[in-house]
């Protein structure tokens, strides 16, 4: 069938998909049970009920994962080169681009939402475990360096075995996680949320590494960046109306279950996605690309015997990136990741119990604000698709930065007491400026490395934005114990900002309308081998 989408071992891989989803389902009779005591379910022993889900879990993540992935021992020959890719870079924006770009962004959406709850999680959990906000903040840093390590590892993965392949089995192990929410102890929280963060951060830098494959050259960069803002945006919206709608009938605890449907969400939707054709005549799969291609109305053409051909002989190694001629880009991307990182973890993910605890806000009145913030930010999506795809990505990326700065100067001078219609505007201007940073610092990446980088790099600078929450919640939990308040911790956080923005002037290459093959030549020339005649 021309337009079927293929999973190696169908039988493995939905049987191990309904191990895990029984798995967690068998954990909501003891949930259940707790709603007496508004689902308060410390110390409360776990059940065997809740043991044999576990089990199923555990058996269920590898047979899902052999279903996806099958053992290869020949070696395949990069075909890329034999074919022309200038049908998929100049074709027009089709139902079928739509379509995947919808599909993906709602993938964004779950993906960004689980770890933007953990700040709307943390003040239930120290009053149901009686701990402090040093302690609470070791939950923020063990799934941000669960996130770290997906990132890295998943981009590896989708490299070696697929973007589709890998963006499914990433969506598995974050639904088997949302047992996180009956967990009786803080420190089995801690254990599950790391696994959460690995899935988590699993699925960003791969989504963009397909959907830049995909993409029209000349609408690449604003489609990408528009998901990106969309999915930024759209995750904190739908974690804060969540936590404003569903936290005080079923306690923090629901926002973590919510892991099942958001997951299987995904899974159902995955049959509009296909596989990448560049990553699949990479591995010299051809029926495959014709196949992936054929859903764009896309034919598969190649370059005729006697034109000239253009053959890229770079290593597709991981350490290449921190390699010439990609080691400057690497750290460069690496440095905004980080310095967003430090403010969308560090100072955001503390905003929540700053407005209750140095504001006096209340906590509904909190939460509803921050939703109502996060849905006014949305429209500034818009605006930096446009810069971005449109002006420059270069300088829109350093603009931002330095207007993310700026914002953070009007918190440090916010005294309680202050307009609350004050701090709503700050709230949106930082949310749209956070959501236009994150939400190009995955296409940028996804641009500047070539198809068995590309992945991996985006990983890699994905990582790198999670690094900052490693360092972010716990160190601004510190500075806030000793200067209560805005001011400093907002200081703190924006010095990086102003950092990364100077190192991108300086190293960043423009990227906006430029065919993928192009700007591989542009970054690397020295490794383009001179075309020849066959």
């Amino acid at each position: 069938m021309r337009n079927r989408v293929s999973i190696y071992h169908l039988i493995a891989f939905w049987l191990g998909t309904q191990f895990i989803v029984a798995g967690v389902c068998f954990h909501l009779p003891d949930f259940i049970a707790a709603k007496k005591v508004h689902f308060c379910m410390q110390c409360m022993p776990m059940s065997t009920l809740m043991l044999c889900g576990m089990g199923l879990i555990l058996t269920g993540i590898p047979l899902a994962a052999y279903g996806l992935f099958p053992v290869r021992t020949d070696e395949k020959k990069n075909l890329t080169a034999e074919y022309q890719l200038h049908t998929l870079d100049n074709a027009r924006l089709s139902w079928a681009h739509w379509r995947l770009l919808i599909v993906l962004a709602v993938a964004l959406v779950v993906d960004v939402m689980k770890p933007a709850t953990l700040g709307f999680v943390m003040p239930g959990m120290m009053h149901e475990y009686g701990i402090t906000k040093s302690t609470v903040s070791l939950l923020s840093l063990f799934a941000l360096i669960g996130t770290t390590i997906g990132s890295i590892l998943w981009g590896i993965m989708g490299d070696h075995l697929g973007r589709r392949s890998s963006i499914l089995l990433a969506s598995l192990i974050f639904i088997s996680t949302g047992i996180c929410g009956t967990m009786p102890a803080f420190k089995w929280n801690l254990f599950m949320c790391f696994f959460m963060g690995m899935s988590a951060g699993g699925l960003l830098p791969i989504v963009f590494a397909l959907l830049a494959e995909m993409s029209p050259a000349r609408h690449r960069g604003w489609l990408l960046v528009l998901m990106g803002g969309v999915g930024s945006a759209g995750g904190y919206l739908a974690a804060s109306g969540a936590a404003a709608w569903l936290e005080p009938i079923f306690s923090w605890r629901i926002l973590w279950l919510l892991n099942l449907p958001t997951g299987l969400l995904v899974i159902l939707l995955s049959r509009f996605i296909p596989e990448s054709p560049r990553f699949l005549l990479h591995e010299g799969r051809v029926d495959e690309a014709q196949n992936s291609l054929a859903r764009f109305g896309i034919e598969l053409i190649p370059v005729p015997a006697d034109a000239p051909r253009e053959v890229l002989t770079h290593s597709t190694e991981f350490k290449q990136l921190f390699r010439k001629p990609y080691l400057a880009l690497t750290l460069t991307v690496c440095l905004y990741g980080l310095a967003w990182g430090l403010v969308n973890w560090g100072f955001l993910n503390w905003l929540p119990s700053v407005m209750r605890d140095y504001l006096h806000m209340d906590g509904k009145i909190a939460n509803h604000l921050l939703a109502k913030s996060a849905l006014f930010a949305l429209p500034g999506c818009v605006v930096v698709a446009w810069l971005y795809g449109f002006w420059s990505s270069k300088k829109t990326m350093a603009v931002f930065a330095v207007a993310t700065a700026v914002v953070l100067t009007g918190f440090a001078t916010f005294k309680p007491g202050d307009s609350q219609a004050l701090f709503s505007v700050l709230t949106v201007a930082l949310l749209v400026c956070l959501s236009g940073m994150i939400a190009m610092l995955s296409p940028y990446a996804a641009d500047l490395y070539p198809t068995k980088l590309r992945a991996s790099g985006g990983g890699v600078s994905a990582s790198s934005s999670k690094a900052g929450g490693i360092v972010g919640p716990v160190a601004i939990a510190q500075v806030m114990t000793i200067f209560p308040g805005l001011t400093v911790p907002a200081l703190a956080v924006g010095i990086p900002l102003l950092v990364a923005a100077g190192a991108l002037w300086l190293n960043g290459k423009e990227t906006s309308g430029k065919r993928l093959e192009e700007l591989q030549n542009t970054v690397n020339p020295s490794l383009l081998a001179q075309p020849k005649k066959i």
